[in-house]
């Protein structure tokens, strides 16, 4: 099974990006690594990245720490047809998307994430999967030319495909940016770029 080891933000200012990365969520930094960057990018980056969580509590506790470590609301927290969930946007620019499929708390809120999503908006999602596949990766969801999810091992990255423009709908900003992706994701499968742009790594490098 080929997953994701860890992805890799660039940011103008890598130390105060890991602090917000910490402060606000708590993560990992194996999982999602920042590294120093001035490559031009403006607009939606094209990707957003998903902590999933258990319950409606603690939507709202990371957002809350999200946002009292400098974040921007890009859409408050409330109930949809899949869940309960909110979109920041950390200062260095990366859209997070905080999220749950519970309707209701059954503990005390936390801010322990159980998954870390990555969601790459493309322009076209039967291609940008064929290519996936052919790279040795396995489809665990596919709606069409709408959305694909791919199988990874526990305890890594879980990959899925968005056309552009609904997933910057679901960011709550216009689709449109420009430049850098200012995003390497780092995996076995590397390393090569997608036909959206966006740059493998091999793991080990």
């Amino acid at each position: 099974m080929n997953s994701i080891d860890s992805v890799t933000l660039e940011a103008a200012d890598p130390d105060a990006a890991a602090r917000f990365h910490t402060d606000a969520f708590g993560l990992d930094p194996v999982r999602v690594r920042v590294r120093g960057s001035e490559a031009p990018s403006t607009g939606f980056r094209g990707f957003t990245l998903s902590l999933v969580v258990s319950q409606p509590g603690n939507v709202d506790a990371l957002q809350a720490a999200a946002l009292d470590a400098g974040a921007t609301s890009l859409k408050p927290a409330a109930k949809s047809l899949w869940g309960y969930g909110g979109v920041v946007q950390a200062p260095d620019g990366t859209v997070w998307q905080l999220a749950t499929s519970s309707r209701k708390d059954t503990g005390p809120a936390t801010r322990d994430v159980d998954e870390i999503v990555l969601l790459l908006g493309v322009e076209d999602v039967k291609a940008s999967r064929q290519f996936y596949v052919e790279r040795g990766l396995s489809v665990g969801k596919s709606f069409g030319g709408k959305y694909v999810e791919f199988t990874t091992a526990p305890d890594t990255v879980k990959l899925s495909l968005y056309k552009r423009r609904a997933l910057g709908k679901v960011a709550g900003m216009s689709p449109d940016g420009t430049g850098s992706h200012r995003l390497t994701v780092t995996s076995p499968v590397g390393p090569f770029t997608d036909p959206d742009g966006f740059v493998w790594e091999a793991a080990g490098q």
